[in-house]
């Protein structure tokens, strides 16, 4: 996906429909991405999981749909439809999917937005 501009808003549609759970696979796309902000949808088919990492950005994640385990600094949640969590820049996190799922992730660059704001 080329670079959302901070300056234009954008409409994405049919996201669900151009990001079907694929059976046992993880997949993603990229909904906005410039320097400041990112937003990433994932799907994921049950037993799936992403292992431990970190990112340099203050990161939201919404369940959009399903259920997963979701483990934040070694500390182990279970995420639900609905359920949010916000991880600090460089918060080491993990996840498993339990059934299937759909995920948004929010990615914002703390040092851009100072040096913006």
């Amino acid at each position: 996906m080329s670079e959302t501009p901070l300056t234009e808003s954008a409409v994405v549609l049919d996201i669900n429909t151009d990001l079907p759970v694929v059976r046992e696979s993880t997949t993603s796309r990229v909904i906005v991405n410039n320097p400041l902000l990112r937003v990433v949808d994932f799907t994921f088919a049950p037993g799936q999981l992403l292992t431990e990492h970190a990112s340099p950005r203050a990161v939201v994640v919404t369940l959009l749909d399903g259920e997963m385990t979701f483990e934040v600094e070694g500390e182990s949640h279970t995420m639900h439809a609905g359920d949010v969590i916000y991880l600090a820049p460089d918060a080491r996190h993990a996840l498993t999917a339990i059934t299937e799922c759909r995920m948004q992730l929010v990615m914002v660059d703390t040092q851009q937005a100072r040096t913006d704001g």
